[in-house]
């Protein structure tokens, strides 16, 4: 589904990924853990079309993507949900959903923006009760399902999940995974960059793991969580 193969990027003469190469299958939840500053966000920015790498290849159902402008991406099937959900506060929540839709919308499709509404409302009840009101009026984890709504709503193949324990309470955290693995049950491949590896490992199939904008880890979840250098990682453990 999703191919990324020697990927260097960078912004202006500063690289920050180097080479790095995954694989996300059709339906595959794919981890991508690392300490801030190894530049996993920045490998989203690159497969969303933010930026465009200085070499390397991103495949998209075995169509070349790399270098094409995000509302390209977009349309093609792919979504992001934004480190810090990056909702807009005074838009209402239904608002803010229906900006998702933009692909939608200009296929003229206005019968299947309202399903898309109807099954996000189903995932997500709270934002129907307070679809009317303005998003900054919500929780940090409600923002957060207004976030994954708001990507859901372009009918994505792939959604791209910058960090979405971010911030969040541990009860709220258990909601998101449980909603994302319902996701996942609906065949949309994932790739969910992470600091908590717990929550990853509670989603992903295969993990990899990015120091200093290379790839040093990757492996079945089941196999990594248990490796030495995830210790070493996150438990300050020697090598």
């Amino acid at each position: 589904m999703l191919t990324i193969s020697n990927l260097n990027v960078g912004y202006g003469p500063i690289q920050i990924l180097f080479d790095v190469s995954l694989t996300a299958q059709a339906g595959q939840c794919v981890g991508v853990l690392g300490p801030n500053g190894a530049g996993k966000s920045t490998l989203l920015r690159a497969i969303s079309g933010f930026i465009t790498p200085k070499s390397g290849t991103i495949t998209f159902d075995g169509r070349s993507i790399g270098g094409f402008p995000a509302h390209n991406i977009v349309s093609l099937g792919i979504s992001q949900v934004l480190q810090g959900r990056q909702v807009l506060g005074p838009m209402s929540v239904r608002d803010n959903l229906l900006l998702g839709a933009h692909v939608t919308y200009a296929r003229r499709s206005r019968a299947e923006v309202e399903r898309a509404l109807t099954e996000v409302y189903e995932m997500f009840p709270v934002l129907l009760d307070r679809s009317r009101l303005p998003a900054a009026s919500l929780s940090g984890g409600e923002q957060q399902m207004l976030a994954i709504g708001r990507a859901l709503m372009s009918r994505p193949r792939v959604i791209l999940l910058d960090e979405p324990s971010m911030g969040l309470a541990p009860l709220i955290i258990e909601q998101i995974a449980a909603v994302l693995n319902k996701i996942k049950a609906l065949g949309i491949t994932m790739v969910l960059i992470e600091q908590n590896p717990d929550f990853a490992f509670g989603l992903a199939d295969h993990c990899c793991v990015l120091e200093s904008g290379r790839l040093v880890l990757e492996g079945e979840t089941q196999i990594l969580r248990s490796h030495e250098r995830m210790a070493s990682l996150y438990l300050g453990a020697p090598d």
